[in-house]
Parts: structure tokens; C-alpha cells; sequence
């Protein structure tokens, strides 16, 4: 086994550290709005991302950072401020594979950066995309809102 370069160790260490901070964040956000999509189905995207990045590590040999990000993310106002915010994170989250795709020659760091990238960017975007135009969280936060709405005309 190759050891890995001081850039290859940095750059796993801060896709792994993005994409806890994404899984703390639309974690929070679903502490304080409910569970709403598409906030629900891409927190547990990013556990999985998290999970192909912590396999790396282990092929590696190099010890797994824990998710020190839970409780410690940015709340917000409102679920059309997270969409919004998401938005953001998951373009800059492109941005970040792009560059950390450059460190590295192995195949299977490329596969599973450029494999993350490409979700951030096809799915996760797109539904973030959605989530603040509608100025909504999606089909769940409509039912959430229609559920509040009756509970206001009980």
C-alpha cells in the first residue's frame, strides 16, 4: 500500500470534515423545522458520503476524524433562509471537489471525489434549487404547513 501524500491526507481531511458539516447543518435545520424534504433525504445523503470518505480513510490506514460540527452550525429564521443557504453550501461544495480533485492521481480518491461531486452538483443542487424558489421546503413543507393550518381550525 502507497502512502498517501500530506495533500491526499488534506484533502480527504476536508472533504470528510464538508460533508459532516452538511450533515450537522441539515441536521439542525430538520431540529427546528420538522422532517421536511428535501433537507431529510440529503442529511442521510450525507452520511453516506461521510461513510465513503471514512472507507478511504481506513484503506489508508489514517485514523477517522469525528463530526465535531453537531451543535455548532449556523440556525436559521426560516426554512426559505435554509433552502437559500443550502444553495449556497451545495455550489460551494462543488467548487471545493473541483479543487480537491487536483490533489491526487489515484483512482479510487478521483471515483469517489468526483462520485461526490457529481451528487452534490446533479441532486442535491437541483432540489435545494427547488426548495428556495418555491420559497418552501417542498412537498413536505406543505404538508407541513396544511397540517398547521388545521390544527389552527381545530
Amino acid at each position: 500500500m502507497d502512502r498517501l501524500t500530506a495533500a491526499e491526507i488534506q484533502a480527504l481531511q476536508e472533504a470528510l470534515d464538508d460533508e459532516y458539516h452538511a450533515w450537522a447543518t441539515y441536521d439542525q435545520v430538520i431540529s427546528d423545522f420538522g422532517e421536511l424534504r428535501p433537507f431529510v433525504n440529503i442529511r442521510d445523503a450525507e452520511a453516506r458520503h461521510a461513510q465513503a470518505l471514512t472507507e478511504l480513510f481506513t484503506r489508508y490506514g489514517l485514523p477517522i476524524p469525528t463530526n465535531t460540527w453537531p451543535g455548532r452550525v449556523r440556525r436559521y429564521a426560516s426554512l426559505q433562509e435554509a433552502c437559500e443557504a443550502a444553495v449556497a453550501a451545495e455550489i460551494a461544495n462543488g467548487e471545493m471537489y473541483e479543487r480537491l480533485l487536483g490533489a491526487t492521481q489515484r483512482t479510487d480518491i478521483l471515483t469517489v471525489l468526483s462520485n461526490l461531486q457529481q451528487a452534490s452538483q446533479q441532486r442535491h443542487l437541483p432540489a435545494f434549487q427547488r426548495c428556495a424558489q418555491r420559497g418552501t421546503g417542498g412537498r413536505g413543507a406543505e404538508h407541513h404547513r396544511h397540517r398547521e393550518r388545521r390544527g389552527a381550525q381545530r
